[in-house]
This record gives C-alpha cells, sequence and structure tokens, in this order.
C-alpha cells in the first residue's frame, strides 16, 4: 500500500520523547539554563558508559556488540581510551548498518573510531552487547525502539553472553511507560499495519495504538528494515509484568518485533545527576558507586 493511500481514519501521529514532553517547559528556560541542563544529562550518560565499559569489557572479549542512540559514543569513547593494544583483535557489531530514523549510525562511529567492523552474520555469537533504552524497570525489562532499530538491537542482545544497558537517571524507572509515554514500539510489514493497529485496539488492550509518522518528511517512519513502526501505550497493570503482553504482540501475523526486551539484561548502569551510577543486577541487587 503506498502511502498517499493510507486510510485518514486510522490514528496517526509522530513519535514523542521524554525531551519532547518537556520541551513545553524548556522553551521559557534562558540558553544558559538550558545548557547547564543538558550538560548534566550529558555526564550523567558519559558516568554510566564508562562505568559500564569498565566493568564489562575484558581483555578476553574479542567480539562486542555496539548499540545506539544518544549514550553509546561514550561507550565508544571510553573503549578507545582502552588502548590500540586491546582493540585490535576485537570486532565490534554495530545495532545500525545504515541511517536509521535515531539519526544516529553505530557503523560510522565504530569506522571513525578505527576499530575493526564486523556483522552478526559472521559473528553469531557476541561476547557482550552495550546497548541503551528508552527506559528500564525495576527487573531490568526495558522498552527499546524510540529510533526505530529495536529489531537488530535485539538480535544483538540476545546473540550476546552478556547484554548490558546504559543510560541517565532519567531512564530508571519502577515501571515501563512511566516517563517514556510514546507506548511499546512495534515493527510491522507495511501491508500488515492496519490489520496489526485493529488487533491492538480491540484485543490486546492498547486502543491509543498509532502508526508512527515521521516528524521531517511526510508518510511513516520506515525503519532501516523497510518496516513501518506502531507505538502501543498499554496501562500500568500490563507494564508491571511486560513479557506476557510482548509475546502476546508477537505472535500478530504480521509484526516482525517488539520494542520490549524482557530477561535479557545481566546489569544496567544508571548515570545521576549528583555524580554517581546506579547499578541494577538481574539478581535485583542494586549498588550505587562514585567513578
Amino acid at each position: 500500500m503506498g502511502i498517499s493511500a493510507l486510510p485518514t481514519s486510522l490514528p496517526v501521529r509522530p513519535v514523542v520523547g521524554i525531551t519532547d514532553v518537556k520541551a513545553g517547559a524548556e522553551a521559557v528556560l534562558s540558553p544558559k539554563t538550558v545548557e547547564k541542563a543538558l550538560s548534566a544529562i550529558e555526564s550523567s550518560k558519559r558516568l554510566a558508559a564508562y562505568t559500564a565499559v569498565d566493568h564489562y569489557v575484558k581483555p578476553e572479549h574479542r567480539v562486542i556488540g555496539i548499540g545506539s542512540g544518544s549514550t553509546v559514543p561514550y561507550v565508544v569513547e571510553r573503549i578507545v581510551q582502552q588502548g590500540v593494544e586491546a582493540n585490535k583483535d576485537r570486532v565490534f557489531i554495530p545495532t545500525v548498518l545504515a541511517l536509521s530514523v535515531s539519526g544516529f549510525q553505530s557503523k560510522e562511529l565504530i569506522v571513525e573510531s578505527r576499530l575493526n567492523l564486523g556483522d552478526v552474520d559472521q559473528y553469531p555469537v557476541i561476547d557482550v552487547t552495550l546497548d541503551g533504552a528508552d527506559e528500564v524497570d525495576r527487573s531490568l525489562n526495558c522498552i527499546k525502539g524510540g529510533g526505530a532499530c529495536h529489531l537488530r538491537e535485539k538480535v544483538l542482545a540476545e546473540a550476546a553472553k552478556t547484554f548490558i544497558l546504559v543510560a541517565d537517571y532519567r531512564k530508571n524507572v519502577e515501571y515501563l511507560g512511566t516517563n517514556w509515554q510514546p507506548g511499546v514500539p512495534i515493527e510491522v510489514v507495511p501491508f500488515a499495519y492496519a490489520k496489526v493497529l485493529s488487533n491492538l485496539h480491540n484485543s490486546l488492550g492498547s486502543p491509543n495504538a498509532s502508526l508512527r509518522m515521521a516528524v521531517k518528511k511526510a508518510g511513516p517512519v520506515v525503519s532501516d528494515n523497510g518496516n513501518f513502526i506502531i507505538d502501543a501505550p498499554f496501562d500500568q497493570e500490563k507494564m508491571k509484568d511486560p513479557y506476557p503482553i510482548m509475546a502476546q504482540i508477537k505472535m500478530l501475523t504480521g509484526v516482525v518485533e517488539v520494542g520490549l526486551f524482557c530477561h535479557m539484561a545481566e546489569a544496567a548502569y544508571f548515570g545521576n545527576q549528583d555524580g554517581t551510577v546506579t547499578i541494577k543486577r538481574s539478581d535485583g541487587s542494586t549498588t550505587q558507586v562514585t567513578p
């Protein structure tokens, strides 16, 4: 179905992230105040990334998955700081091979850092994958897909012996959907999107599920794989244990992948405003460290 033939009766909207939700408040702040706030967030991302790399990227690791998103450049920065000798025999697998709607290219980041580039079809077993997240709950379930890359991100997470999440303090929540308002990203083949939307509205309890529309071009967002993205908000009751709804969505014909990563991460690192890093582990323990 061509873009011009999209039914006008179906709900569509642009994806709205955490910073977009706060855009109205930020608009009344002075540029200096906004700059300071952004710098604090960037500092927290760097803290989390550096600490995660120090803890989990070991000398014996030879195949490393590199995620996508705003925290990941700091992951690569820290890996590069381990030195040429440490990295010369390593291969780095990106979650993004081409320009994606997230505006960030894992492949280019690896190449520009003079690291060895590989792909998951060459290296189906990865020692460790480090990736960002849109939101992470108390059990390390997370939402990913704000940048429409969650199919490849999940492949690299599943291929990894160890999967580590890296984010700033805003992503650390009790239940998914607390701060991340757009809902669960769902990648669908284009000809099935209307059917999947109907399933979500009428059977799976997401009446506000909608096709994600592009912001700077006409028509829907198209993933690197040529598919559409649906954003499906669910109530807190379903998000307390997101695995069942993830499985139900995945079973719908036409769904390629669901942006719920359940029971996959070994640890999550959150950079805090006070310069500390909160580490949550899959065994339920939480520690706070000062790098």
